[in-house]
């Protein structure tokens, strides 16, 4: 999910110095707003994440040890989990250097494009509104404005949430699920749950690569992820026609779960803000997902992992497609720091609450400023 970021900016001079700040009341001074290209973004190669050595697994989690300190974001290629095609969850096949992820990927895109077409009257049935406390259902085209630009954001979402029916490792105790769905959509439900389902698999292999990143015991987080806060978004991006300086497709903001993993059209826009105050490009990369830190990790981490400030400024020329997985832990697990992650020298820096309560507010501000 994201979360809202307030911007004061200097409406006629574009690349002058601005100032965001972050609901969390840290003030971030951004001295241009034009982006820039550069590498600064890693490429994770994580298949060593499914090796039987240990060593493997240690050699990917220290590649990501580095790159979420750093600068909270990085491509993954190669999520490979296995190759027996004939597994019984077959939709979590993440087979390297084959088309079939791509594949996947392609139809979940083209089934998520089938909403927003729809007569708004007919996507405000399923308002995000109407779900108190909750951060699902459809999102509204123009309806924030996070750094003060002439134009409000150009983009509209549907959100929706876990639900153990789709979920292969699903406890008996599984919360009912809270998302809406639209009636005049065959199919729209289970094709977008197809791909959530694989995101879910790999997310929850993905926290043991973080515990060995944090220099944890493989399965520290195992407990965390048995019931998750797995919500998934599908994001549309019109075309932008208005220039650069006076919209963004959507404003700068933070996740607030653990981790987000983000499918990405062929069309570029994501830009991330680096530590130095500078936006860098983050293209489209074939065949890679993007994952970034989110607010509760740095939080759990005492600031070591970095959730990074990000945007999208939807200048292709064409229609973009985007798609965050956004993955956090069982809402009554407590919010403590990693026992690596604190010291005399470096005493925990945030007050202990459960991951509900978090969530709850997190998803609360975020609506309450539009997207």
């Amino acid at each position: 999910m994201s979360a809202l970021v307030t911007a004061t900016v200097d409406t006629n001079l574009r690349d002058s110095p601005a100032i965001l700040q972050l609901d969390s009341g840290q003030t971030i001074h951004v001295p241009s707003n034009a982006a820039r290209q550069a590498d600064e973004i890693p490429v994770i190669d994580i298949a060593g994440i499914f090796s039987d050595r240990l060593d493997d697994r240690k050699a990917v989690a220290e590649r990501v040890r580095e790159a979420s300190s750093r600068v909270g974001f990085f491509y993954m290629i190669n999520p490979v989990r296995c190759r027996d095609h004939a597994c019984a969850i077959s939709c979590a096949h993440w087979i390297s250097g084959s088309g079939h992820r791509r594949q996947v990927q392609s139809r979940y895109i083209r089934a998520s494009q089938a909403l927003f077409p729809l007569p708004e009257e007919t996507k405000m049935e399923l308002y995000t509104g109407l779900v108190p406390d909750e951060y699902v259902g459809y999102h509204l085209l123009l309806s924030s404005n996070r750094d003060g630009r002439k134009n409000n954001d150009l983009s509209e979402a549907f959100n929706w949430a876990y639900d153990a029916e789709f979920d292969p490792e699903a406890p008996v105790d599984a919360r009912p699920p809270i998302s809406i769905w639209p009636d005049n959509l065959p199919g729209f439900r289970e094709k977008l749950y197809a791909y959530h389902t694989q995101l879910l698999v790999l997310a929850r292999r993905m926290s043991r690569l973080f515990a060995l990143a944090l220099g944890m015991p493989e399965d520290y987080f195992d407990k965390h992820v048995r019931l998750p806060e797995a919500a998934m978004r599908v994001l549309h991006y019109p075309e932008q026609d208005a220039s650069a300086d006076d919209q963004n497709g959507i404003g700068p903001h933070t996740d607030f779960e653990c981790f987000t993993i983000v499918t990405q059209d062929e069309n570029d826009g994501l830009e991330v803000l680096s530590k130095s105050g500078e936006w860098i490009k983050a293209p489209s990369v074939p065949g890679a997902l993007v994952v970034n830190i989110a607010d509760c990790f740095m939080r759990q981490t005492n600031d070591f992992f970095v959730s990074t400030i990000h945007r999208v400024i939807n200048k292709s020329g064409k229609e973009r497609y985007s798609a965050p997985f956004f993955f956090g832990f069982d809402r009554d697990i407590l919010v403590e720091p990693v026992p690596s992650c604190v010291s005399e020298e470096n005493p925990a820096k945030y007050p202990v609450v459960t991951f509900g309560e978090y969530y709850r507010w997190r998803a609360n501000t975020a609506k309450a400023g539009g997207l």
